[in-house]
């Protein structure tokens, strides 16, 4: 077979939109296609061929009319694509046979037509381009060798390289008939003397993306961008299409994941060299599917930040090349090697046996839930991805393509999580006295609490006061604290006070990794401190306490309007603004601040909605009740309504037991609220003295209504 340098075919295109430098910058398609044949060793030329492409939309750019000269109706009549690719091939083999040459070479004024255009055109439309376009020779780079002094490459166009050789242009000639003439003008001037060049280097297009572990070696800043808006369904591959006609370093995708986990719409890519990167600058706002995708700069502390290696483990794990990566999500804590091979079945072999399993732990080794599995070609990927949201055991599976810059991450993340009982002393405690802990909890350095973790979510208190057994007798009072998540439901977390620092140990011994249900509960000892930090919205980190937002110095105390009334009229915080999530009565006291002050309150709604780097943990009752559709209030707080809504007078504390629901409809009147209480002993003078408050404020607040049971 014949070299490459034997046969140069030169070739030319244009879009329906840019052409010149900014060619395939705004994802226009192709309509014309030009090229003419080159003999290097006996320096013929062939005959000039040009031939129109139909686009999809034959709408055209004003300068796309100007420089080409083409009109709708002449591309209307044009073949497709793919049609102009085959006459092409045809026609090049054909002159290649007369001339007796067998292989051939294409020759473009810059790399823009090959990577910009027809590469990202052919992936859109599924076409299988023929080998040819993945190799060509870059005549401003050639040109560049022989006349260095001739300028930076970026900067030569074909008007600057004829008059630096001093030829006239063709000018007369058709448009694409008149670049490929002077091209192949420049080209036979470097084959002559003084010149004689060789046409010696070639550039490829990869086929394929090579996914991989990234090096932990520096990486050049000035080949990475960040892509943004992606399908959070999309793997390494799709963004490597997005990317077509550009060389991506070897395991250079890296999918970004969010706090959760869970993949964000953004990913780094890393490109062989800073040329390929402005290209791919170029493709800001382009498309992939429906969506347009953003495309900015990036550093390369950013990537290895990223896609940066980590443990041995996980290096031995991504060693095997060219394997697809499926990540599992959701296994039960107990499943094994088996269980995983068993679930995915021989129609989805995995690479090695177990060791092509990566099951993702906490630092003291206990399961997360997630595994990684390689698989040795598509079609055993595709055989997995099938049994997405099947069950293993008792649970359903997620199934989903990953990348290794995702393995890494996931291990970055699980692997730095803090765990309660290897924390060093907390640090001492800011007292705030306007957001103070809430008033059943005494702080302190004693660790005389323990920390259940790995609670059933559908876990109440008396499966707890179960699970604790003979140790419940040294429970203090209202001392078993439910922890709530960001959306007010069981975190699977739960405090619970004892008597004594001895009992506490001694729990935390006995009850470690006991069962309750199907789950398996870890009980830790803690200090009172601790615990109360963990209910008012802070975290247990590897560096001692974080504070809860609360205690954070850039959120300001909230004030509401003072009121003036006699001291035993006066409610406490918990009475008067209690939280949605503070379900039973606490015993009230007397406020350590003046009653003609602003009164101010704990109250989770502060922070609900504030952007924080951990979790959010809401206080919970001293003793959480199976519903919270009611809420019980101490009898001050009927004074407290009233005089919150500025009633004509305050009414005195009232006998009895109080309820207040809230979430009434707003059309709900007094007859529904008493057949909804029917049964119950109630007091409805007691009630019809706030009905008026109530129907005034519908507009203004959410419904509350009391009632003295």
């Amino acid at each position: 077979m014949a070299s490459h340098s034997d046969t140069l075919v030169v070739f030319f295109g244009a879009t329906a939109g840019a052409n010149g430098g900014k060619l395939g910058s705004d994802e226009r398609e192709l309509i014309l296609l030009v090229w003419q044949i080159v003999d290097l060793h006996e320096n013929k030329v062939g005959k000039l061929q040009r031939t129109l492409v139909q686009p999809d939309s034959v709408d055209l750019s004003e300068q796309c009319k100007e420089e080409t000269g083409l009109t709708a109706e002449e591309l209307c009549k044009a073949e497709p694509l793919e049609s102009v690719l085959k006459q092409f091939h045809q026609s090049v083999s054909a002159e290649l046979k007369a001339l007796g040459r067998s292989s051939y070479t294409l020759c473009v004024d810059g790399p823009l037509l090959i990577r910009q255009v027809l590469h990202p055109e052919a992936s859109k439309k599924n076409l299988v381009l023929p080998e040819c376009f993945y190799t060509f020779v870059d005549l401003k780079k050639e040109f560049h060798k022989c006349c260095p002094n001739a300028g930076p490459i970026k900067d030569l166009t074909m008007s600057s390289m004829l008059d630096y050789v001093c030829i006239p242009a063709v000018v007369e000639q058709e448009a694409g008939l008149r670049e490929v003439e002077n091209m192949v003008l420049v080209m036979l001037h470097l084959l002559a003397e003084p010149y004689n060049h060789k046409f010696s280097t070639f550039e490829t297009v990869n086929y394929k993306f090579e996914s991989g572990a990234c090096k932990t070696e520096a990486v050049d800043s000035e080949t990475v961008i960040r892509a943004r808006g992606l399908p959070w369904q999309s793997s390494d591959q799709d963004i490597a299409r997005f990317f077509k006609g550009l060389n991506i370093a070897k395991g250079g995708v890296a999918l970004c994941l969010n706090a959760q986990g869970r993949r964000n719409g953004e990913a780094l890519v890393r490109f062989v060299n800073s040329e390929h990167r402005d290209m791919a600058l170029d493709r800001h706002k382009h498309h992939m599917g429906n969506r347009y995708i953003e495309v900015y700069k990036a550093t390369g502390e950013e990537f290895l930040k990223i896609a940066g290696g980590t443990s041995n483990e996980v290096a031995q794990f991504l060693s095997k090349e060219n394997q697809v990566i499926i990540r599992m999500r959701g296994l039960p804590f107990t499943a094994t090697p088996q269980d995983v091979l068993g679930f995915l079945g021989p129609e989805s072999p995995v690479t090695d046996g177990m060791e092509g399993l990566l099951f993702v732990k906490y630092p003291d080794g206990r399961p997360t839930g997630d595994a990684f599995v390689l698989f040795a070609c598509e079609e055993y990927a595709q055989n997995s991805l099938k049994k997405h949201k099947q069950i293993l055991g008792k649970r359903y599976i997620e199934l989903f393509r990953s990348t290794a810059a995702e393995v890494q991450q996931v291990l970055n993340r699980y692997m730095s999580t803090p765990l309660i009982s290897t924390l060093p002393p907390p640090p001492p405690m800011v007292s705030m006295p306007v957001l103070a802990t809430p008033p059943f909890i005494t702080t302190g350095n004693t660790r005389d609490c323990i920390r259940l973790r790995g609670l059933p979510y559908t876990a109440a208190i008396e499966d707890i006061l179960e699970f604790m057994g003979e140790h419940t007798i040294d429970i203090k009072p209202h001392g078993v604290h439910m922890v709530l998540n960001q959306q007010g439901r069981p975190s699977g977390d739960a405090f619970i006070q004892m008597k004594s620092s001895d009992r506490a140990f001694m729990v935390s011994q006995k009850c470690h990794k006991k069962m309750m249900k199907d789950r398996y509960v870890e009980v830790f000892q803690c200090s009172t401190e601790e615990m109360s930090f963990v209910l008012m919205g802070g975290t247990l980190n590897r560096s001692g306490l974080s504070p809860p937002p609360c205690k954070l110095p850039c959120l300001s105390p909230p004030t509401y309007t003072a009121f003036h009334a006699t001291p035993t009229m006066i409610p406490t915080e918990a009475a008067l603004y209690q939280s949605p999530l503070l379900a039973t009565p606490r015993t009230p006291q007397a406020p350590t601040h003046s009653p003609a002050h602003a009164l101010a309150y704990y109250s989770p709604q502060l922070y609900m909605n504030m952007n924080m780097s951990y979790t959010t943990y809401y206080p919970s009752p001293p003793v959480s009740p199976s519903t919270m559709s009611y809420f019980a209030a101490p009898p001050g707080s009927v004074a407290a309504a009233v005089a919150a809504q500025s009633a004509p007078a305050l009414l005195p504390p009232q006998p009895g037991a109080l309820v207040r629901m809230q979430g009434l409809p707003y059309n709900a009147g007094v007859k529904d609220i008493l057949s909804f209480f029917q049964g119950y002993q109630y007091a409805p003078e007691d009630y019809s003295s706030l009905v008026g408050v109530s129907e005034q404020g519908r507009n203004l607040i959410q419904p509350k209504e009391w009632l003295c049971l």
